[in-house]
Order: structure tokens, then C-alpha cells, then sequence
């Protein structure tokens, strides 16, 4: 059996990992000239970390992970309001998780699969067409290739759900905030080693990231309001986080020193169907949780690893295999949906009060007494 794959960032290369593992071969095509480094920090759990030990990722992912030693929120002057330390972090994440860069997750991924799959950068789709023996692709390059199944996990703005099922707009839930995401040449001096700093004001969130190996991540966040249409990234931030002192005024400078930056709207995918005859979405490109559930990268693993499972369960039958994952992953993605949904309103709040608010769940679990029982409860047993 052989699998196209559309996309080699973490929804892509799990799922070539774990169909290595069933034995089918795959080819995975992906946009990007070359694979993408860095990107935010995620909390990788729940079934994505269950997902990691079947596949036998969890302890490289262990290895490329990473403990925040502080998480300090500032005022927009730069004063700390209060702070977070590495052991109430932990408690509210949970001993079965892992805080992991994006891009480093994706970097254990591909030296799993690199050498058992072909990976094609630089193209993507044109034309999908498919009958009841196999499904058949043209790509940007001129080539064409045929398969068994053709898996979409080219993300939010998914080249292949648009071939297969419509245009992006019938799908697409905007969440009404933006987000800007690239690393830094140097860690400004006011961010300790191994430390996070953040700031929200008026609808907007910076934060700086210290990851103890030396990186450092440049993160803003902001509501759609603040934006104007075709502007672009540079000028947005300047303009949008102009007004505030502290780091972001560093921050903004290393964003011409950047490589690469993520910029895009922050938007849910809605979908009835993940799949349509040999043709299915995964990862973004299927259910996108956004960042305000947190969980995207780990349902994208836990997603591509019971798509494995099911494809192993139902051999011969594809409709059968479909089926049975989507029934057992849509429940928990659509879970994580109205999570996401749920907290839009206070990731970026729009007045002190509010944001006072929000943060009064942080500044009880820093108090002395909280913090012990956190501990005792969540990491200790």
C-alpha cells in the first residue's frame, strides 16, 4: 500500500512514521523550499504523548524538551506584575507532558522517516483525481503520482481540502485575533536564561521565550482589530506594539534579523467530513484547534497514530478505516474546538479589569500554599 502526504510538518511526518511502522510506503510533498525550524513552544500531552510511546518517539522528544525556569508577567513598562516558578509550571501542566519548540518536534519526526520516505519540497498539489482503485495527484512540479491514499496534512490553508472538499472560506472559522512568531539572534537582557517574559495590554500579548539551550522565540499575539488589511508583518508589529516599552522594542528589531516568521490569522477548520473516498485530512488541515486550545500539535500526533492503527485494523478496507479514526479522533478534536473558542476572549484581553481577571487563576496558583498543594497534587501524587 502507498500513502501521498501532502505537508511534512508534524502532522505529515507522523503520520509517515506511523504507516512505516503498518509497512505501507509513502511520499510526502511539501510547499516549503526546505523544512522549517524553530517556531512557539508547545505543550505536547494527552493523547499526542500516549501516541509518542507507541510509536517509540517519547524519549527523543524527552531529549529536545525542555523546563521553563521562571514564567514572569510584566507590565507594559517592563515592572513584573508576579511570577511563575519551575515548579508550579510543571503543576499545571502535568508530569505526562513535554514543552517542546515546534520545529524540534518536527525535527525528531523527520530523523524517523527521512530514510524510509521520499520528502519532495518546493511543490504541491494542482489536480487530485481518484475511482475506487486509487487516487492519482499532479504536483506544482509537473509530476504525477498515484497511490492508495492521499492524506492532507498541509495545514490551516490546506491545498488539498480545498481540491477535494471546496474552498477554503466555506471552512474556515476566524477567531478574530492574529499571531506573529519568529526566533531571535540574541536574548534581550531582561529575559533571564531559561525564562519566559510576557506582557498583555489593551488587546495585545508579547512574550519572550529563553530556551535553555541558548534560543530564544519572539511571540505577539494580537486582536484583528488592530490590524489593516495587506500590511505587512514588520509594519503591523511596529505599529500595533509601538506604543510599549520593556523588550518589545528589541523584540521588533530582531524581527529583520529573523529567517523565517509565521504570520496568519488565528482560525478554526470546521469540517462534517475528514474524508471523502481515498482522499482525508489531518492535523490543521482537518480540525485546526488553534493555539488558544494548545493541543494542535498533540492531536496532529495522537491523530496520525491512530489513523495507523485503523488502516492496520481494516486491511482492504478503506472506508472502513476512515471511518472507524474519525469517529474515535473527532470527539476529542472537537473538544479541544470549543476550548479553543471558549478562551479566545481572555488571551488577549482588552481591558485591565479583564486582564486582572485572566490572570488571577496564575497569581493564586504563585501564592506559597497553592503552589505546595499543586505540587503535592500533580506532581508528587
Amino acid at each position: 500500500m502507498r500513502a501521498i502526504i501532502i505537508g511534512a510538518g508534524i502532522a505529515g511526518l507522523a503520520t509517515a512514521l506511523r504507516l512505516h511502522q503498518i509497512g505501507w510506503d509513502t511520499l510526502i510533498v511539501e510547499r516549503a523550499p526546505k523544512r522549517r525550524g524553530g517556531g512557539y513552544a508547545v505543550t505536547f500531552g494527552g493523547i499526542g504523548y500516549d501516541a509518542a510511546e507507541h510509536m517509540g518517539i517519547v524519549e527523543d522528544l524527552l531529549a529536545k524538551g525542555f523546563d521553563t525556569d521562571e514564567l514572569v508577567y510584566h507590565k507594559p513598562n517592563g515592572e513584573r506584575r508576579f511570577s511563575l516558578d519551575r515548579a508550579t509550571i510543571a503543576a499545571t501542566t502535568g508530569p505526562r507532558s513535554i514543552t517542546i519548540l515546534r520545529g524540534d518536534l518536527e525535527s525528531v519526526l523527520y530523523e524517523r522517516v527521512h530514510e524510509h520516505t521520499e520528502i519532495r519540497f518546493g511543490t504541491t498539489l494542482t489536480a487530485i483525481d481518484q475511482d475506487e482503485h486509487s487516487v492519482r495527484v499532479t504536483l506544482t512540479d509537473g509530476s504525477a503520482e498515484e497511490g492508495d491514499l492521499l492524506i492532507g496534512a498541509d495545514g490551516l490553508h490546506s491545498a488539498t481540502r480545498a481540491l477535494t472538499f471546496g474552498p477554503e472560506s466555506g471552512f474556515l472559522l476566524d477567531l478574530d485575533h492574529k499571531v506573529a512568531v519568529y526566533m531571535l539572534d540574541r536574548r534581550p537582557a531582561t529575559i533571564a536564561p531559561g525564562a519566559t517574559g510576557t506582557l498583555s495590554s489593551r488587546g495585545r500579548t508579547a512574550a519572550v521565550i529563553s530556551i535553555p539551550d541558548g534560543r530564544n522565540v519572539a511571540f505577539f499575539g494580537y486582536r484583528t482589530d488592530h490590524a489593516r488589511p495587506g500590511e505587512d508583518v514588520a509594519t503591523e508589529l511596529r505599529r500595533v506594539y509601538g506604543d510599549l516599552g520593556w523588550i518589545i522594542p528589541e523584540a521588533l528589531d530582531g524581527l529583520a534579523r529573523a529567517d523565517s516568521v509565521y504570520f496568519d490569522t488565528i482560525s478554526q477548520v470546521v469540517a462534517p467530513s475528514w474524508s471523502k473516498g481515498r482522499v482525508v485530512l489531518l492535523g490543521d488541515a482537518a480540525w485546526c484547534v488553534t493555539l488558544f486550545a494548545g493541543y494542535g500539535s498533540s492531536l496532529a500526533v495522537g491523530g496520525a497514530d491512530r489513523l495507523g492503527t485503523e488502516l492496520a485494523a481494516h486491511p482492504g478496507d478503506l472506508p472502513a478505516a476512515l471511518a472507524a479514526w474519525e469517529a474515535a479522533i473527532r470527539p476529542e478534536a472537537e473538544r479541544k474546538q470549543k476550548l479553543g473558542r471558549r478562551v479566545k476572549g481572555v488571551y488577549a484581553p482588552t481591558s485591565p479589569l479583564l486582564l486582572w481577571l485572566t490572570q488571577l487563576p496564575l497569581r493564586l496558583a504563585a501564592l506559597p500554599p497553592v503552589r505546595r498543594y499543586m505540587i503535592r497534587r500533580f506532581i508528587k501524587g
